[in-house]
């Protein structure tokens, strides 16, 4: 599953997008974004999901059920 940032929640602090090791977070209309594409959960990169780590809102950066889980290739 990717991970998405809740929007009303988002402070446009910008403190995920450099931490991001795929590039997924993107500035949109004044908060961030996660691309699900391009969001691996940080598998393979760190022990968690590096956007959780470095938000500074409990609970913005959350796992999009809509999305299968992240599969290694």
């Amino acid at each position: 599953m990717a991970y998405k940032i809740v929007s009303s929640q988002c402070t446009g602090c910008s403190a995920c997008e450099p931490e991001c090791p795929n590039v997924a977070i993107r500035e949109k209309n004044g908060t961030f974004v996660i691309d699900p594409a391009k969001c691996t959960e940080c598998l393979g990169h760190f022990d968690e999901p590096q956007c959780v780590a470095v938000c500074p809102v409990d609970d913005t950066c959350v796992i999009d059920k809509s999305y299968p889980r992240y599969q290694a290739a």
